[in-house]
């Protein structure tokens, strides 16, 4: 993203702010994520404190829907001709980006959209997203907003006004915009969004029952890995007779679907013809919910891998492997990683090279983009150091990677893990923060 002197609105002073007109889904699947949200072309004036989101000329792409729009603010001026100008460049960008197939007859007739509220309803509508849903989006959006405006008590009693309105969907909002804002590497913002979660959690009714599940989630794999390597199904089916409620029981099969087999159930099923009374009742009642959440799991892994190789055949068809697979690396996951393995043995099976060459392109961008930062690396070989000393034989010997961007990421972690309940891995993070500063500090005094 662009970074452009401007005048703040508010008091005309200069500021630099990172600018952003293109919104392009086929170059950037978090762009209409990032326009929708209202997280794009915020800015924050550091002389008068103003924040707000600049008013900017704004195109939006997405070659799947064939939808071309734009929108240029009244209070920015432009003559009809400097619009049609800056139109012809940024559209010539979407054109030279599509593949020749792609490149249709709604490229020449952009829609022009008279408010910014207009376009954003525009987007949403062609994701069959009704005015209604769009109406309670933008609510969620605004309370989001105020919260982030607000700091300390206000902050919270605004969370405690809106109680209902801070549900599941809020927080997928807020999840949403922390990740744009990641993607867009804007660090700021994303600390902002993680910090007002953290607030937030335990001052609403849903927040605390998120809480709530994350320690019920916490607890049962902290009890598989106390077991560890002799977990069986006998001491799998101890720990789920003795879950304390069904969040735990959720969390249980979710974490250990592969052990609850024909074995495990035919296991309950003894118990069950031994016990008496309350007991019995009790046990098949619990195998009853063990069948439906084991479904529930089964259900939604099936979905997740449908999901994944529709997303790879999509690939497979693209024109430009790399490409395609770059635009969609933020869906990467276990399951597309699975599915790119099974073709891939397939196809050798089969010995069609051409597929094996389709598929080795998808893996070579995806190893790229899910390597290791050479900064992370450092970070976790300095960790791995048994002593201050050894620390410091690791730095001389990657002096020349003591760079501002590990410094950054260090301090980056270190805030992140500030409020961590790990408190050893806490005081070791800072004893090598402690350590790297001032190595820093004593090769620029040599230097």
């Amino acid at each position: 993203m662009p970074t452009t002197r401007i005048n703040c609105p508010n008091c005309r002073q200069p500021i630099l702010a990172e600018i952003e007109q293109l919104f392009d889904v086929g170059a950037d699947p978090t762009a209409k994520q990032k326009l929708v949200s209202g997280v794009s072309n915020l800015i924050q004036c550091p002389n008068c404190g103003y924040q707000g989101n600049l008013a900017t000329p704004i195109i939006y792409h997405d070659p799947d829907k064939e939808l071309l729009l734009t929108f240029f603010p009244p209070e920015v001026g432009l003559q009809r001709n400097d619009q049609e100008r800056l139109i012809g460049t940024l559209i010539n960008q979407i054109v030279n980006r599509l593949p020749q197939e792609k490149r249709k007859a709604y490229l020449l007739t952009p829609q022009t959209m008279l408010t910014m509220q207009g376009m954003i309803e525009r987007i949403l509508e062609a994701d069959g997203i009704t005015h209604e849903m769009i109406q309670a989006q933008q609510a969620k959006l605004a309370l989001l907003q105020r919260l982030m405006k607000a700091t300390g008590e206000a902050r919270l009693e605004i969370a405690r006004t809106e109680d209902q309105q801070i549900d599941a969907e809020f927080f997928t909002l807020l999840s949403r915009l922390a990740e744009s804002a990641v993607a867009a590497g804007d660090r700021n913002s994303a600390q902002v969004l993680a910090d007002l979660q953290k607030e937030i959690l335990p001052q609403t009714t849903f927040g605390r029952q998120i809480q709530e599940q994350t320690r019920e989630v916490e607890a049962a794999v902290a009890s598989l890995q106390e077991i560890g390597e002799g977990l069986t199904r006998e001491k799998l089916l101890d720990l789920v007779i003795k879950a304390p409620n069904d969040t735990r029981l959720s969390a249980l099969v979710s974490l250990a679907r592969m052990g609850m087999d024909y074995t495990f159930f035919q296991t309950l099923s003894e118990r069950i013809d031994r016990a008496r009374g309350d007991g019995r009742t009790r046990l098949i009642e619990l195998r009853e919910r063990l069948l439906e959440l084991t479904r529930q799991v089964d259900q939604q892994m099936e979905a997740r891998a449908g999901q994944a190789s529709q997303l790879l055949n999509k690939i497979m068809e693209a024109e430009d492997i790399s490409e395609a697979t770059a635009q969609i690396l933020p869906a990467v996951d276990d399951f597309f990683l699975r599915e790119l393995n099974t073709r891939m043995e397939a196809a050798r099976k089969q010995g069609d090279l051409e597929k094996i060459g389709k598929i080795q392109k998808v893996v070579q961008v995806v190893q790229e983009a899910t390597k290791e930062p050479p900064e992370i690396a450092l970070i976790e070989e300095l960790l791995d150091a048994p002593d201050e000393g050894a620390r410091h034989k690791l730095l001389e010997a990657h002096r020349q990677d003591i760079t501002p961007e590990l410094l950054d990421t260090m301090t980056n972690i270190l805030a992140q893990t500030e409020n961590s309940q790990e408190k050893e891995l806490s005081d070791q993070l800072k004893a090598v923060h402690r350590q790297l500063l001032r190595f820093s500090m004593e090769m620029k005094f040599k230097g």
